[in-house]
């Protein structure tokens, strides 16, 4: 009881009485410039194929990609995160079609970039998962094993001939140890010092992978496990962030994004260059499934996971959502 009689003496709800309230003493905000769109080109297609378990998401012609780039700039997205989806016959061993000047992937670049210039982030997806017959991110030796250090090769391939193609992040996915590194001093011995790096710091090998693999029309063949972190480790991926900033990476990202806030939260603690997360496929496909079947409300989950991976410190969101949240965001201004 408070010297005045009244009890509580503390009332925090006087602080969500309306929407207006509520909104000015708001600690976390979304803003269109937070979001990243994946975005996906498949060789050879004239017209968008349906990825049946992402529900409104598409394997683009290089017209609707070029589409969608236009709408996510007119909804005010910051980037966009490209993926070349190769032709089954153009896939071979050592993921050749990864560094081919008129690979689908740098054509796509090019496309974008002629017709959005600068007024969008232009980003790509550095690994070689989608170009290798076997699936795998990198080269494979005599044994099945992937071999880190003659992929750190290849990668340092792509990054040329991406960059040439005019992007302005590469994005390393394959967890190969030394990456950053590789790609960076590849960047810099080929003029293309501004060209920027978001290291993949801390990539899980994650069951909510299953639709991308999809998407990417993935020919993988067994797991992950050897080079991408475990589920149980958290500390392990500190170790990683060091060395990611230590080679030269610009920013940094943690994927998934939603199960693991606790790792996004540790590295944003610990860094002072920005920090993306990525919501991936599963993320996606179990939200537009659960609201399909009338089990939650589709677009207020939408903007709890979002606004959940912001709180936790990320800077910026790729998110499958981006240009349809974006817009919905600028509205509400």
């Amino acid at each position: 009881m408070s010297a005045y009689g009244s009890f509580p003496g503390s009332r925090p709800r006087r602080l969500r009485t309306t929407p207006a309230m509520r909104r000015m003493v708001a600690e976390n905000r979304l803003h269109p410039s937070d979001l990243i769109l994946p975005a996906f080109v498949r060789e050879g297609i004239s017209e968008p194929l349906a990825i049946s378990a992402m529900p409104g998401v598409v394997q683009h012609t290089r017209d609707t990609l070029r589409k969608a780039a236009v709408e996510a700039v007119e909804a005010g997205v910051a980037g966009i995160m490209l993926f070349g989806v190769p032709a089954d016959e153009n896939k071979d061993a050592l993921g050749t079609a990864g560094t081919e000047p008129d690979g689908i992937l740098q054509v796509a670049i090019r496309d974008v970039k002629a017709e959005v210039g600068d007024d969008l982030v232009i980003m790509s997806d550095l690994c070689l998962d989608e170009y290798t017959d076997h699936g795998h991110c990198g080269v494979l030796d005599e044994h099945g094993r992937v071999d880190n250090d003659a992929t750190l090769e290849r990668y340092a391939e792509m990054a040329q001939v991406q960059a040439d193609a005019g992007v302005h992040v590469v994005g390393p996915s394959g967890m190969m140890d030394g990456q950053v590194g590789v790609i960076r001093d590849a960047l810099d011995e080929t003029g293309h010092e501004d060209v920027s790096i978001l290291a993949y710091t801390a990539k899980y090998t994650s069951a909510f992978y299953g639709p991308f693999r999809e998407a990417v029309a993935s020919s993988l063949q067994g797991d992950r496990k050897t080079y991408q972190q475990d589920p149980a480790n958290a500390r392990e991926s500190l170790r990683e962030l060091a060395l990611d900033l230590e080679e030269g990476a610009d920013m940094v990202m943690v994927k998934p994004a939603g199960p693991y806030l606790d790792v996004l939260y540790r590295v944003a603690q610990a860094v002072d260059v920005p920090v993306a997360a990525y919501q991936i496929s599963g993320e996606f496909a179990m939200i537009e499934a659960a609201a399909e079947k009338g089990w939650i409300e589709r677009d207020r989950a939408i903007l709890e996971t979002l606004l959940g991976i912001k709180r936790a410190g990320a800077d910026t969101i790729l998110t499958y959502w981006a240009t349809e949240v974006a817009g919905w965001l600028r509205e509400t201004r």
